[in-house]
């Protein structure tokens, strides 16, 4: 599903985000990738949607090979994957149901398709009685679910979040967890970034932990082993 082989990255100027990474990431499996801030959580996610370019080394994405692919054929790799930001950005001027619909639209879908897939989605994030409202008229766990479902318009094979329960508190974190579990079930695979040490010794998934930008472990059913959530 996901392949890094041997992954480095260097931004100009010399700063390392990355170094010498190699793992792999199962089909259907729920994966927390932990670490401080600055360990190259959010590096290893933009170079899997292809944000960012690797300095060296092989990756592969759901049987695509990024290396060589062009950048006309990047939305096609997109459409595989739905991402998930710790700030949802939704559409200010646009109801709940129309910022999910405006996702699909942009990816070519029928008016049919988008308006069964929108409803089948209110229901999975549980915000149908939300659909008509606007973005500053939700809770900031609404409003992540709202950004979950938009993520998952395009059904996609991955579900990469980054930080979507940076700014909530314990009781909506773990109610998003939940959610992102039942979606996991499903058959979607779930690489979720977080340093929330809370969640990850309570769900116990498998763990990948970076540190200044090397993976320094990997476990099935892992535990956040250092103090506070940095």
């Amino acid at each position: 599903m996901i392949s890094f082989s041997d992954i480095s990255l260097v931004f100009p100027g010399g700063s390392v985000a990355l170094s010498n990474v190699t793992t792999k990431v199962g089909d259907g499996e729920f994966i927390y990738l932990i670490g401080p801030s600055g360990s190259g959580k959010s590096s290893f996610l933009k170079i899997v949607y292809k944000e960012l370019e690797p300095t060296n080394g092989e990756v592969e994405v759901t049987g695509i090979n990024l290396n060589s692919l062009a950048s006309w054929r990047v939305p096609l790799l997109r459409r595989k994957l739905g991402i998930v930001l710790q700030e949802p950005k939704l559409l200010k001027d646009r109801t709940v149901s129309e910022n999910i619909s405006f996702a699909m639209e942009v990816l070519g879908f029928s008016p049919y398709e988008i308006k069964n897939q929108v409803n089948q989605l209110l229901s999975l994030v549980e915000i149908e009685n939300e659909a008509y409202k606007y973005p500053d008229q939700l809770s900031s766990g609404q409003q992540t679910r709202v950004a979950i479902a938009r993520a998952l318009a395009s059904k996609p094979l991955v579900l990469l979040c980054d930080e979507p329960t940076g700014n909530l508190d314990p009781e909506l974190s773990s109610k998003i967890v939940v959610l992102l579990e039942k979606i996991n079930r499903a058959g979607t695979t779930v690489v979720m970034a977080t340093h929330d040490s809370g969640i990850v010794n309570r769900r116990k998934k498998r763990i990948i932990e970076l540190s200044n930008g090397k993976i320094i472990r990997d476990e099935d059913r892992g535990r956040y082993n250092f103090v506070g959530n940095t």
